[in-house]
């Protein structure tokens, strides 16, 4: 295979700051020294890539989870001339990463990271968000992955997870999708309005609810587009109406949650009907 690199940039929220996400995979190219202003979160899935860095050098597997802080020079290429490395990351704002914690900014002593757990969701979420990156979706999995990998292996204190009220924090955040179906506010929005971090407002609702507010509202949609689609009208023109960015998107969503196509499920509802 040819060696590619390709940016997606999701957003964080409707109207929130941006987040990019790098798809990677080299043969023999070698980065030349640099720098980014953000935390670098690699994870590598497959090959071996050497990453010289704080004077020392990283050797990465599949699986491997790399954390380069912000202003460190770093580079990186083939572990051997004959070896390939591919890799997914993302380039996170610091305080994303302190949001879960009792404020102040994480450090990480080590820079190569063996968690699998976290490691599998970071390459699943990055793989999810780079195909479709739906501004609420990435909202809630990015900051919350980010925060698990501060609070587990940064030198950041965690924050408490009791969240006092967490059931009606819970009911009020469904009740403002719900309502706000077609442009839902932000969850940082939310969470400001509620006197909450965002991870806050994450833990409550995940909580209460067992599952993330992204999760909830696709469901809630699905639920919406099945009355719409029972109508007689088709998928492509339910999507937009109940608030999914294109027929892609509501496809994936109605196959999760009920096992079928949109398409077939209307069929199937309309054969029934004679």
């Amino acid at each position: 295979m040819p060696e590619q690199a390709r940016w997606t940039r999701a957003r964080l929220g409707r109207c929130g700051p941006p987040l990019d996400l790098l798809t990677a995979r080299f043969d023999k190219h070698v980065y030349a020294p640099h720098a980014h202003d953000e935390f670098t979160i690699g994870v590598c899935v497959g090959g071996s890539e050497v990453i010289d860095y704080r004077g020392g050098h990283i050797r990465t597997g599949p699986g491997s989870i790399v954390v380069l802080a912000p202003g460190e020079v770093h580079t990186g290429g083939p572990a051997t001339p004959t070896d390939g490395y591919a890799y997914r990351a993302l380039y996170a704002d610091p305080a994303l990463l302190a949001d879960g914690t009792l404020g102040s900014l994480p450090h990480f002593r080590e820079p190569l990271v063996d968690d699998p757990e976290l490691a599998a969701a970071f390459r699943l979420a990055h793989t999810e968000l780079a195909r479709c990156p739906d501004p609420l979706e990435a909202e809630a999995r990015l900051p919350w992955l980010l925060t698990a990998l501060s609070r587990r292996h940064s030198t950041a204190r965690p924050a408490s997870d009791r969240i006092p009220g967490a059931h009606g924090i819970a009911l009020t955040v469904r009740d403002r999708l719900a309502d706000e179906l077609l442009e839902p506010p932000s969850l940082a929005a939310l969470a400001t309005d509620l006197g909450l971090s965002r991870y806050q407002l994450l833990r409550a609702f995940r909580t209460t609810m067992g599952m993330p507010p992204y999760a909830w509202l696709a469901q809630y949609r699905v639920t919406r587009a099945r009355t719409l689609l029972e109508s007689g009208l088709r998928p492509a023109e339910v999507a937009p109406l109940v608030g999914f960015a294109d027929q892609a998107h509501l496809t994936r969503w109605f196959r999760r949650v009920l096992g079928v196509t949109p398409a077939a499920y209307r069929n199937s509802v309309q054969d029934t009907r004679w």
